[in-house]
């Protein structure tokens, strides 16, 4: 569904990705694994077109979407759903909700927005309220519903976990699990490495730039050089 290959991306002269080559099948999710620094945000900026690629080639259900804009990258199907949450914090939640469906999905809103609720229900109970007075937890289920709410193929997700504590970390993950039952490809960026590698189907490892793992979920969770690089093992 989701190619990249080879792809090339950076900021001005200063290169970041370095010929990433990677895939996204229906109904998965591949987890893209790495330390800060390593590429993983630009990766995703690309892929949604906030980035443009200077070498290489991204297909999205046969397109080539390597020149495309972001707009039209959302009505193909992509959403991303960046890492900060990038709420509108003065709007309620249903607000914010609706504003996910601006490009795509606007005339099935309702039907949706309860799918939404359904992966999210504690924001069923808070739809009035302003989206700045949720927890830390809440505005990122918000952010991902947001996602949700434009009808994905496939949905990015920078970072969920990021600033969130050990037990909504959890709930976080299992939540990520239910969409991809509801039928949404997922790739899931993430410093987590454990519990990303739990949920994963596939994964990626980048190193400055570029792929040095790849391979099932549960092989590289066992390979020896992930287990030293990054769990310290």
């Amino acid at each position: 569904m989701l190619d990249v290959v080879v792809v090339e991306a950076g900021y001005g002269a200063m290169p970041v990705l370095r010929g990433v080559t990677l895939k996204v099948g229906i109904g998965e999710i591949v987890a893209v694994l790495g330390a800060n620094g390593a590429g993983k945000t630009t990766l995703n900026r690309t892929i949604s077109g906030l980035v443009r690629a200077s070498a290489g080639r991204i297909l999205f259900a046969g397109d080539d979407i390597t020149r495309a804009a972001p707009d039209q990258i959302v009505a193909a199907g992509i959403a991303h759903v960046p890492e900060g949450r990038r709420i509108f914090p003065n709007l309620t939640v249903r607000e914010n909700l609706d504003l996910g469906s601006y490009r795509r999905g606007r005339a099935r809103r309702a039907a949706n927005l309860e799918r939404a609720l359904t992966v999210f229900p504690r924001l069923a109970e808070r739809l009035g309220q302003s989206a700045g007075t949720l927890s830390g937890g809440e505005q990122q289920m918000l952010a991902i519903a947001r996602g949700l709410m434009s009808e994905p193929i496939l949905l990015i997700l920078d970072e969920p976990s990021l600033g969130l504590s050990p037990r909504l970390v959890e709930e976080m993950f299992e939540l990520i699990a239910r969409i991809r039952e509801a039928g949404v490809a997922v790739l899931l960026v993430e410093q987590n490495v454990v519990q990303s590698l739990e949920i994963a189907d596939r994964a990626y490892v980048l190193e400055r730039g570029a792929v040095s793992l790849e391979g099932k979920a549960a092989t590289l969770a066992a390979d020896p050089k992930l287990k030293k690089s990054y769990l310290g093992m």
